[in-house]
């Protein structure tokens, strides 16, 4: 039978000092209404999100998504979320999960706006679903291919144009699925986005590390993309295991001369790359299988 929860959060202010959220967090059935017609989130994907990973009922990198989440709503000019309570809420929930992967969405919107525009908006509104992970054992095994698709704006587009929203983690999702079905299309399992003057940036779904020598870079995240959750913990590995590591402006010709590299997210871990617009790319098999080892382990 697959597992699936879902509950509803009543929100409160982020500086609320107490410390016990009972009544706060309702379980309701993932499968029956649960959100007005009317909220933001539906209609205009106004609204932020995280996935956490969750292995064997322990909740991965809690503290750094929910940071993220922080800092997304932030950049959205939405309500700072009570750090204290999202995180009972998915201890609530990882307490639930079977044994294995599952994965938590934490959703948060700007609310309910009745009659457009310019009318009044009640929210934030918070929920949360928990669900099996899918199987993710062959990316993991066998890497995956990849092609790179111009994100149609240029290296400086975030610090010139902050109302794009760079860098948060926000519903809109439309453009990153959409850069998935090219990538299908183009014969390869995912995608990078590069900038129009040449510089790489993030896949829809993940970050990119690659290897350079024995150094391990990721892409700068002052460059208008997400900051990795998964991102931060490898490099935390690799550097307990004696690998310098770095964020750089890296050049999109630079992704095919690399000595290895890796897609990483929190729910497929790393996926090394085999090959890059078609050509191939050397796989580090040992050191993938050890990092994903490392990335099923408790983290926080």
């Amino acid at each position: 039978m697959t597992f699936r929860l879902a509950f509803l959060i009543d929100p409160i202010p982020a500086d609320d000092p107490r410390t016990d959220f009972a009544g706060t967090i309702s379980p309701i059935d993932p499968d029956a209404p649960a959100l007005s017609v009317s909220d933001l989130s539906s209609n205009r994907g106004d609204g932020i999100f995280e996935s956490i990973a969750v292995v064997d009922g322990h909740p991965q990198e809690t503290g750094a998504h929910l940071q993220r989440l922080a800092h997304s709503a932030r950049l959205s000019d939405l309500p700072e979320p009570h750090t204290a309570q999202l995180r009972a809420a998915v201890e609530a929930a990882a307490a639930q999960c079977p044994p294995g992967e599952c994965t938590i969405r934490l959703l948060l919107s700007r609310g309910v706006q009745h009659g457009g525009p310019g009318q009044g908006i009640h929210g934030p509104t918070i929920w949360l679903t928990a669900a099996q992970a899918p199987d993710n054992t062959a990316a993991r095994e066998n890497g995956i291919k990849v092609v790179t698709l111009d994100r149609g704006y240029d290296s400086g587009a975030a610090a010139r144009a902050p109302w794009l929203l760079l860098g948060a983690k926000t519903l809109s999702y439309a453009v990153n699925m959409a850069a998935l079905r090219e990538a299908r299309r183009r014969g390869a399992d995912d995608a990078i986005f590069v900038t129009s003057d040449g510089y790489v940036l993030e896949a829809p779904t993940a970050t990119l590390i690659l290897r350079r020598g024995d150094t391990f870079l990721t892409p700068e995240p002052t460059g208008g993309l997400l900051q990795g959750t998964t991102q931060l913990s490898a490099f935390d590995w690799l550097e307990e295991n004696g690998h310098p590591t770095g964020y750089e402006h890296i050049p999109t010709a630079a992704l095919y001369d690399a000595d290895a590299a890796w897609l990483v997210s929190s729910t497929r871990l790393a996926a090394a790359l085999t090959h890059v617009d078609g050509r191939e790319l050397p796989v580090d098999r040992d050191l993938t299988a050890a990092l994903n080892a490392y990335l099923l382990s408790p983290r926080d």
